[in-house]
């Protein structure tokens, strides 16, 4: 299990290089260096080397921070729109900080707007002059295009207001039918649900107040609390049952929660047992209501039907380390993916339970901890996931290795380098450039937009080689 974040330091705003180029000095007169893949925990830095950002890679890349560093973070539904795919974007954001004293922590809710891009062509065009050399000058003209949409005149706009909290927050999960309801587990035990209505509407009706670095600070009572007998991580509102949740600590204890109003809960004294080791996440599936699913530091899976008793209708072995983080696929409700401290991506179709096997897809790529792992809201077949390592890996389970089509790319775009033997074809895109990434979610209503959470803040990034499509009816 990979949990709190290795070295909690408070954020100053300072410029950063990210991104998976490899370049070498900095003299025009200089030899050309041939580009190479860099491939992450492979490669080494020599001296006066670093790496730097490919904007070509990215629809759209912007970083932030909200202060102290954020373990756990949401994306909230809005009403800008379902499907949402012109340039500036808005993003509205809850998160609960991990600061060095208790006191200091707070629930964040912001609001990040002009989030500016550029659509791209997944594959290049190249356009010739008549002597059928590149056009430099068109390179130029892009070149100056990106900087003015992400540029400082196209820098996005952050305006947050914090709730105190007593407590580092490890986790945090916006209701999905009542955005504004929100439930936090707390490093001190307990489960609070909070109403951030009066937060929102006061960020959707201003433009200037809350701008980065003059936050304003409330206090401000949970609707609900509970205590469990440790602190935990695993926490799932459900997506059919308005209100209804579950919560799961590092006891080996699961306990459901009921809405008997629209500001309070039913508890469940008696908790669901089945693990023997901590509980590390928990998943409601999408299509029905009594299900839901379970991740252990004993490196099981169970699946619990709450109409049955407090005890898993089925559990399997689903990795030989802690199961970190998993997700149920919302767009194939067949589908669970998990993830290990092993490092290791596991895919199983939960029709095959019964057969013995029914892992569908497994990855050893990661050579860390898998911290957060994510399906597509837009894609069946795509999933994003984060580990220690530093990378936030993107992947689509429909693809095979094609090696004309590769050589046809090659062609096209003038491709001089060849890509390692050893990636997985499925693997679709590397981000790289935070440190000790902790959480990730695709946005339900923009496709193709991921953000994450590291020690050094938030990126908001859109891969270029992501195709954006429509969601299937009802995924909203």
């Amino acid at each position: 299990m990979t949990r709190g974040i290795k070295h909690r330091m408070k954020a100053k705003s300072k410029s950063k290089n990210k991104g998976s180029k490899k370049e070498v000095g900095s003299s025009s007169s200089a030899p050309q260096i041939p580009a190479k893949v860099w491939q992450p925990g492979v490669d080494k830095l020599e001296e006066g080397e670093e790496l730097q950002c490919d904007p070509s890679a990215y629809n759209s890349l912007h970083g932030f921070h909200i202060g102290w560093p954020c373990l756990s973070f949401d994306i909230l539904r809005d009403s800008l729109g379902l499907v949402r795919t012109e340039f500036p974007h808005t993003v509205y954001f809850i998160a609960g900080t991990q600061a060095e004293k208790p006191s200091w922590n707070s629930i964040g809710v912001f609001k990040v707007s002009n989030i500016s891009g550029k659509r791209r062509e997944p594959v290049p065009k190249l356009e010739t002059d008549a002597s059928g050399m590149d056009d430099e000058d068109n390179d130029s003209d892009d070149d100056s295009d990106d900087e003015d949409e992400n540029g400082a005149q196209g820098c996005p706009s952050l305006q947050l207001r914090k709730v105190t909290h007593q407590g580092c927050v490890n986790r945090i999960r916006s209701m999905p039918q009542n955005p504004h309801i929100c439930a936090a587990w707390a490093d001190t035990g307990f489960v609070q649900v909070w109403d951030l209505s009066s937060h929102l509407n006061a960020l959707a009706e201003t433009e200037t107040e809350g701008v980065q670095g003059v936050a304003a600070v409330f206090n401000q009572d949970p609707l609900y609390k509970f205590k469990h007998k440790d602190e935990g991580y695993a926490i799932d509102w459900s997506p059919l049952v308005p209100g209804r949740l579950v919560s799961g600590d590092c006891n080996n204890s699961i306990y459901l929660w009921e809405p008997t109003s629209a500001t309070t809960w039913n508890v469940d004294d008696a908790p669901f047992i089945g693990h023997a080791a901590s509980v590390e996440d928990l998943q409601w599936s999408p299509t029905e209501p009594h299900v839901f699913a379970s991740c252990s530091v004993d490196g099981s899976i169970a699946i619990w039907d709450i109409r049955l008793g407090k005890s898993p209708a089925a559990s399997f072995k689903a990795h030989n380390a802690d199961v970190n983080v998993m997700s149920w696929n919302r767009l194939a409700s067949c589908m669970l993916a998990s993830g290990s401290d092993d490092g290791t991506i596991s895919i199983r179709d939960l029709r095959l339970l019964k057969e013995g096997d029914s892992v569908v897809a497994h990855f050893e790529y990661h050579k860390h901890p898998i911290t957060s792992i994510e399906w597509s809201p837009h894609e069946a077949s795509s999933l994003a996931v984060s580990s220690s390592d530093n990378q936030l890996t993107i992947w689509d389970l429909s693809l095979e290795k094609d090696e004309e089509e590769e050589a046809e790319f090659k062609a096209k775009t003038k491709e001089q380098v060849n890509a390692p033997e050893d990636l997985p074809p499925q693997l679709l895109f590397i981000h790289q450039g935070q440190k000790d990434l902790k959480e990730l979610h695709w946005h339900a209503q923009i496709p193709g937009m991921i953000v994450s959470t590291a020690a050094d803040g938030f990126n908001v990034l859109m891969p270029s080689n992501i195709q954006s499509i429509l969601p299937s009816d009802g995924a909203l």
